[in-house]
């Protein structure tokens, strides 16, 4: 096992388990519950904030029983690292937002400006109605000007580092089936 490989084993061994795959299971149910109340007669496009939201929106949408349209845009502040930078943004939808009911689904609420930034660019493209759904929302102060909370949130947490169903260290980890917070050294 390569340096970084040993590094990521170590990572994961010493995180604490603050979500168990099965509480995850359980907020995807009232998330999708919550989602089909509001959304299930708006024919609503499903934009998969790459690459953190992958996990999450294939286990969303297989709760979901009313039409519904998928694509993806890919935003991102951390390039592989742990702490956030500029925006950057590397694909836009392939699918015209103009006077759909567009929901963002994103792996994580940390400080707002990705999402933020992605509503902007929905309702600049048009968009009839914007959502935001997150698999976590962390219990901190949002980004100067970020005044919003996700429409749909999976589970809370403390303001920690985390990975898992989705969410990466340093682009590992996305796979592991809960959610961790890495230990402080």
């Amino acid at each position: 096992m390569n340096n970084q490989a040993s590094n990521i084993a170590r990572i994961q061994e010493q995180a604490e388990c603050l979500y168990s795959f099965a509480d995850i299971n359980h907020a995807l149910d009232r998330m999708a519950n919550e989602i089909t109340e509001r959304l299930s007669q708006e024919n609503p496009l499903f934009l998969c904030v790459m690459k953190g939201a992958l996990v999450v929106v294939g286990h969303l949408i297989t709760r979901l029983h009313f039409p519904l349209e998928i694509d993806y845009i890919h935003v991102t502040r951390y390039r592989g690292t742990t702490r956030g930078g500029d925006l950057h943004w590397l694909v836009e939808p392939r699918v015209s937002l103009q006077n759909r009911t567009v929901i963002i689904v994103d792996d994580i609420m940390d400080g707002g400006l990705t999402l933020a930034a992605i509503i902007d660019y929905c309702k600049q493209a048009h968009a009839r109605m914007v959502y935001s759904a997150v698999m976590v929302s962390k219990n901190r102060k949002r980004e100067k000007g970020i005044n919003f909370e996700p429409d749909f949130v999976g589970v809370t947490t403390q303001d920690k580092y985390l990975f898992g169903f989705g969410l990466d260290y340093e682009e590992y980890l996305r796979n592991a089936p809960g959610i961790y917070a890495v230990r402080e050294a």
